[in-house]
């Protein structure tokens, strides 16, 4: 989701190559600041960054490491601005959080996903669509709370958003929710009426905090809203959407910086997992490329079961890996989010990540044609590979529609994959060992580790 700006300081960087040449660092200035404004970094923020950068290189010394320890110290400076970070939880609950934006920001969407990042973490959520404006948004919000398995309030015979909030809050109260996040009507631009009606509703019941969605895509325009709404309602953390689109990135450090409202969380990605908290330590680190395990770990403990990842290191071990096995784990890397966000968060690994950005875990055609031939077979063939003779081979080709020798090579992958899992499980999880991996459940489209290897 950083691409843009990444690739622009990790190539700036290295245009310092002599030790203390003041000349190399006033070029590398100079394409810093190129970079920027084309990310489309306000140009005061662009100025601002641009003069600290400066001083502080040639206080340390110039040289390489100094010069991204300068550009690490004043991102993270821009982006701590003083509030709440991520998502935080009122002495006594319901926690209300009010969700503002724009209509067309994905500010209905948004809502959904932090409903389901909540419920990762074991909390109760209750959602009042309370936005009456939009034709659709109360069947939006039934679509997506249906398939992330939320409460949802609603009252199809209410025109009054104040009394369906009323109505949500008191079913939060009385049914024991931990959180209620409450969908507002947005418009294609500011009007009063919109600012009255979200001030009619946080004046109706207690509010936390408001939390305005941001369209990423639209740029200094974000900028400008954000400051509107916070004139207006006041604004406890912005959420960045759309963050995945084609976007040269500098909405946040605009947004951080001119709107001097934290960044609570970012949207990465179309799915509702593409969600993280907007903590500025880790995010300046995947600026500059150093990545982020901390928030990939934290993510995969919520989605994978700790006892069932020791039960398929002990079935690795013994070979006894299967097919049940294997898209079992296909669903819960699934769950993790967009393949390419994913990626972004492995220190190394984000310049490639430009390239991933249309492999698809669960609709690649690989992926289907591996399904259709587990489809295909019985209980006992999942659980036990080995029964898979020549016969059984071709039964299950007619019945997945596939040729013998797409069969053949889906089997031979399979187990080529099992054989380096079972290496792999008790390495030391070397970058080697993961290309490996990788590369034989790569399938017939170009291999993760070989896409990585010819980009190198």
């Amino acid at each position: 989701m950083f691409d843009s700006l990444t690739s622009s300081f990790t190539g700036v960087i290295k245009k310092i190559k002599i030790f203390d040449d003041i000349n190399s660092l006033k070029k590398a200035l100079v394409e810093l600041k190129k970079s920027l404004l084309k990310a489309d970094v306000h140009h005061k923020v662009v100025k601002e960054l641009i003069t600290k950068i400066e001083l502080d290189v040639k206080k340390a010394g110039i040289g390489q490491e100094n010069f991204m320890k300068a550009i690490r110290d004043n991102l993270l400076a821009v982006l701590s601005v003083d509030g709440n970070q991520g998502f935080v939880y009122a002495s006594k609950p319901p926690t209300v959080i009010l969700m503002a934006g724009l209509q067309g920001s994905g500010k209905t969407t948004t809502t959904g996903k932090l409903a389901n990042y909540l419920k990762l973490r074991k909390k109760r959520v209750l959602i009042a669509a309370a936005d009456l404006q939009r034709m659709a948004a109360v069947e939006q919000l039934k679509q997506i709370t249906e398939q992330i398995e939320i409460d949802l309030y609603f009252d199809d015979n209410e025109k009054d958003p104040v009394k369906v909030v009323k109505g949500a809050f008191k079913k939060a109260e009385d049914d024991l929710y931990d959180v209620l996040i409450i969908d507002t009507a947005g418009r294609l631009a500011i009007d009063e009426e919109l600012m009255q009606q979200l001030k009619n509703i946080k004046s109706s019941i207690k509010v936390d905090e408001v939390f305005y969605v941001a369209d990423s895509m639209t740029g200094h325009d974000a900028v400008r809203t954000a400051n509107k709404f916070k004139e207006e309602i006041g604004l406890d953390g912005v959420i960045l959407s759309k963050y995945d689109g084609d976007i040269k990135g500098g909405v946040a450090l605009s947004i951080a910086s001119q709107v001097q409202v934290p960044l609570r969380f970012i949207g990465t990605g179309e799915k509702i997992p593409d969600f993280d908290p907007f903590i500025p330590d880790r995010i300046t680190n995947r600026l500059i490329g150093e990545g982020d395990l901390e928030s990939l770990m934290e993510k995969s403990s919520l989605v994978i079961d700790k006892k069932r990842v020791s039960e398929l290191n002990r079935k690795i071990k013994k070979g006894e890996f299967n097919f049940n096995d294997f898209l079992e784990q296909v669903e819960s890397f699934k769950k993790l989010g967009d393949f390419k966000s994913i990626m972004g968060m492995i220190p190394g690994m984000n310049k490639f990540a430009g390239a991933l950005k249309n492999i698809d875990l669960e609709n690649s055609g690989e992926m289907k044609k591996i399904k259709a031939l587990v489809n295909s077979m019985t209980r006992r063939e999942r659980e036990t590979p080995s029964l898979l003779n020549n016969s059984r081979k071709k039964r299950l080709a007619q019945g997945a529609g596939l040729g013998q020798v797409e069969v053949n090579k889906i089997f031979k992958q399979f187990k080529n994959a099992s054989k380096v899992a079972k290496k792999f499980g008790g390495s030391k999880n070397s970058m080697k060992d993961i290309e490996k991996l990788m590369g034989a459940m790569g399938g017939g489209q170009q291999s993760t580790a070989n896409l990585m290897r010819g980009r190198r």
